[in-house]
């Protein structure tokens, strides 16, 4: 790649970042705007509310929709909100602080919730049940994901439509729907508010991002609101990583330019697709972005005090979430990414493959991690019931770790090493990196260095756009 051509359009004039927000807002708006409150932008209006923030400030300027900052120290709300045996010191999420202001983003609203088995509190009971039951929110509809509300689904399917038995709610399914499609299931719905709450992995074809950006879009034809509740990125968010998306390979895990391991949250990638990919009239939806409090963007997801619930059928640890960004990419060979195990992600092989594999990527001396030779058999997917001999992750400094460079060590080396070594024939390698340039390098005996080298000049024009829309310190 040279120059991040797909992306030029759409990162070129910031005329919806925060920085551009705040030279819109004026002098009257700046007070409310991102630090404080809530700022406008443009035609649709994105707010970034600061639940429970320190300091009202004023409502940000701009068009219909813009959010307003609320006011009460942090983490103070209606008696009852901390939940007993939850630490003090530990973030609190969007939801949380939802809770604490009384709801009052949601106030007079027909709210529909995007969500899976994440959406949960602190004590671990699920916010579908907690908004249920709670007379302040008018809660009508829930909207499944990839995998499902209740994510029984494995990858590429879903649970279909139905009701919750726990609540009698209807659950429509949002999965594989996008643009109008979508615009006609929230109509049918009859909701005013669409809510996002989903933990996210911090990687660009992990689908719940994009499903997020599909209900955005959606949401904006079908003139509804989208309030994203913000949670951890569980890897760590200080910086972007990898190959940015070109244009050409846009799909389901990948729609816009954005890096393989974006290093946002939830709530920052809604305000980056809103300024960035959705503006224009009538293309972005009224947005409000609940903050959590307490959260650094070098934490990573154990040091943040919430319990951990798995995403998806095959995100079972943090620890696997830490390595997926770099070993998802042997889903696009045909290797086995060690689903059908008990370490998915953390174990990559196929019959055949011997100690030499492990020996040749542990002589690139990547940071922060080894590779042991190892031998399992899949229970399901590829090489299902057969033995299969690989590599196993161990990292051993999450700071110096770079999953995307330890993926693509991995290909290298499985292609020298081992005569067996394919791609899938539909190239989906391509999708999963955003082009076919990695793909070509690993075949012409580039080496990591050369093949990070490559996207080094689109990384980083993503990374100087990206740090107009954190939220974090």
């Amino acid at each position: 790649m040279s120059g991040w051509k797909g992306a030029e359009p759409y990162f070129g004039a910031m005329t919806l970042s925060r920085r551009g927000l705040l030279g819109l807002a004026g002098a009257a708006g700046a007070a409310g705007a991102l630090g404080v409150g809530a700022s406008g932008v443009g035609a649709s209006g994105v707010g970034a509310a600061e639940v429970g923030a320190s300091g009202a400030g004023a409502p940000g300027a701009g068009a219909p929709g813009a959010g307003t900052a609320r006011a009460g120290a942090p983490g103070t709300g209606a008696p009852g909100t901390q939940a007993v045996g939850v630490s003090a010191g530990r973030v609190r999420t969007g939801f949380e602080r939802l809770a604490a202001d009384g709801y009052a983003v949601l106030a007079g609203q027909r709210v529909g919730v995007v969500t899976n088995p994440t959406g949960i509190t602190a004590d671990a009971r699920h916010l579908v049940d907690v908004l249920h039951a709670d007379r302040r929110v008018d809660l009508v509809a829930v909207f499944g994901p990839e995998h499902g509300f209740r994510g029984t689904a494995q990858a590429g399917g879903s649970e279909g439509a139905g009701r919750d038995p726990a609540t009698g709610l209807p659950v429509y399914d949002t999965y594989d729907k996008s643009g109008q499609r979508l615009a006609d299931v929230f109509t049918a719905a009859g909701v005013d508010t669409v809510v996002f709450d989903i933990q996210d992995v911090g990687a660009r074809f992990y689908t719940y991002i994009w499903t997020l950006y599909d209900c955005m879009r959606a949401a904006a034809l079908a003139g509804k609101a989208v309030v994203v509740l913000d949670r951890p990125n569980p890897v760590g968010a200080r910086r972007a990583a990898g190959p940015v998306l070109q244009r050409p390979y846009a799909s389901f895990v990948g729609r816009e330019p954005i890096a393989l391991a974006h290093g946002m949250t939830a709530g920052e990638l809604a305000g980056l697709f809103a300024g960035e990919f959705l503006r224009g009239a009538g293309s972005a939806p009224r947005l409000e972005v609940v903050r959590m409090a307490g959260w650094r963007r070098e934490s990573f997801f154990e040091e943040t005090g919430l319990p951990w619930v798995p995403p998806s059928p095959n995100m079972p640890t943090p620890g696997t979430a830490l390595a997926y960004a770099g070993t998802c990419l042997f889903e696009g060979t045909n290797l086995s990414e060690g689903r059908g195990t008990t370490t998915p992600f953390e174990l990559v092989g196929a019959e055949g493959v011997d100690r030499r594999w492990a020996q040749a990527a542990n002589a690139l001396e990547l940071p922060g991690v080894w590779f042991r030779e190892a031998y399992f058999t899949p229970s399901f997917s590829k090489h299902a019931g057969k033995t299969c001999g690989g590599v196993r992750l161990l990292v051993h400094d999450r700071e110096a770790f770079d999953p995307v460079r330890a993926g693509i060590g991995l290909l290298v080396t499985a292609r020298r090493v081992w005569s067996g070594f394919a791609w899938r024939s539909d190239q989906w390698i391509d999708r999963l990196t955003g082009s076919d340039r990695v793909r070509r390098m690993v075949d012409a005996g580039a080496g990591v260095e050369e093949i990070a080298g490559d996207w080094a000049a689109g990384l980083a024009g993503f990374a100087a756009v990206r740090e107009e829309y954190l939220l974090y310190p």
